[in-house]
């Protein structure tokens, strides 16, 4: 059993001071990570069978350099955000760097791969490479009403209030009663009105 440094590490939850790790799990493949002991981290998931653990496989093999182990789609709609975001917040800029360049192979399997990656981007303040990613998705995948909606709060954040009427009304048509998207359309037309 390990106990997490919580002054070094940020571990999916902001208060890991009572975290403890316990050999052969996942939380000790990821701090296996964070350490750089990607060998380590790539034993420890081929002993667990879970989803998590197929897609560290393909995380331990994106990470080396050279993809042996292909993602599911689900495993990307379901992992890659949190895990760009932990290693983001761990300050592991070139694992991240990685999972970057392998954007657009994962978006041949995952057509919502660069969506995941700007949302990342733009819950970090990334907003530079929020919207970089998010030009890539809409080339993409136009018609995708999340996309637009997170279009439209880029926008509203920088007080761009027609381009985030815009993105709202085009969030809206194609998802009606989207409802956080609705409560953004009032804000915006209270502003703009």
């Amino acid at each position: 059993m390990t106990r997490l440094n919580s002054n070094n590490f940020f571990f999916f939850d902001c208060e890991c001071s009572e975290l403890e790790i316990f050999p052969n799990t996942v939380e000790h493949a990821y701090l296996a990570i964070l350490n750089d002991e990607l060998e380590s981290a790539k034993r420890v998931f081929e002993f667990i069978d879970s989803p998590r653990a197929s897609w560290g496989m393909a995380l331990i093999s994106i990470l080396e350099g050279f993809v042996q182990k292909f993602p599911t789609y689900f495993q990307i709609r379901n992992f890659l955000e949190i895990d760009m975001d932990f290693l983001l917040r761990n300050n592991k800029i070139t694992y991240v760097e990685l999972l970057l360049g392998s954007l657009e192979f994962l978006s041949n399997i995952n057509q919502e791969t660069y969506k995941f990656a700007a949302r990342v981007m733009l819950v970090n303040k990334l907003y530079s490479a929020a919207l970089k990613y998010m030009e890539k998705s809409k080339r993409l995948f136009y018609n995708d009403p999340e996309l637009h909606f997170m279009y439209a709060k880029y926008y509203f954040d920088f007080k761009n209030y027609e381009e985030a009427y815009f993105y709202i009304n085009e969030c809206l048509k194609m998802l009606s009663d989207y409802y956080p998207a609705v409560v953004m359309k009032q804000k915006i037309e209270q502003i703009i009105n």
